[in-house]
């Protein structure tokens, strides 16, 4: 609280645009990785190349969370696409059960969907259009997924450890080109 000419300011709280309230926000530190063709400049994540086999990735890869609540929220916008079924947002589980848990990914044609299982999330990811991705993970229970402020999929979430990616990712069925921008990147706990 501030005292601005003797009134008292007080800020808003930071609120989360799914999930409800009590949201507390969250900057977890990342690393940027980038493997085979993939490649990273700020926020514009790119597979330069064709390949359907091989590590290609450009993504950022954030700290790891046990237990609570976590929520991601981001905007990405794909400016290019020749290739097909690239992941672009990851919640990954680490030790000692390290692996994918949730990845969305993208199909030539617009079509979202989770890698595991093949459920489509949602459509219309199509060239140039703004997409916004919530996940809410409260380890233990639910993982959540939403798009555009609506509610696509919920899972169980196993006990342990998760960590956030996002990026241009190849799937196993996958190939690229394909280029992605990201931007308004917020995390929040409970």
């Amino acid at each position: 609280m501030a005292v601005v000419g003797g009134l008292a300011v007080v800020a808003p709280a930071a609120s989360a645009q799914v999930g409800g309230g009590g949201w507390i926000p969250d900057s977890p530190s990342y690393q940027t990785q980038q493997r085979g063709c993939g490649k990273a400049s700020g926020s514009t994540f790119s597979l330069t190349c064709s390949d359907s086999s091989g590590d290609q990735r450009a993504e950022r890869r954030y700290d790891t969370y046990t237990g609570g609540t976590h929520q991601f929220e981001g905007y990405f916008k794909i400016t290019s696409q020749g290739g097909s079924r690239i992941s672009l947002k990851q919640t990954f589980r680490d030790a000692p059960t390290a692996g994918p848990y949730f990845m969305l990914a993208v199909e030539k044609g617009g079509r979202l969907y989770a890698v595991h299982g093949g459920d489509t999330i949602a459509s219309g990811a199509t060239v140039g259009t703004r997409v916004r991705v919530n996940t809410i993970n409260e380890v233990g229970k639910t993982h959540k997924v939403y798009i555009n402020g609506s509610l696509k999929q919920t899972v169980a979430s196993p006990d342990g450890s998760y960590y956030d990616k996002f990026g241009t990712y190849r799937t196993s069925s996958g190939a690229g080109p394909i280029t992605a921008e990201w931007s308004d990147i917020r995390f929040w706990h409970k």
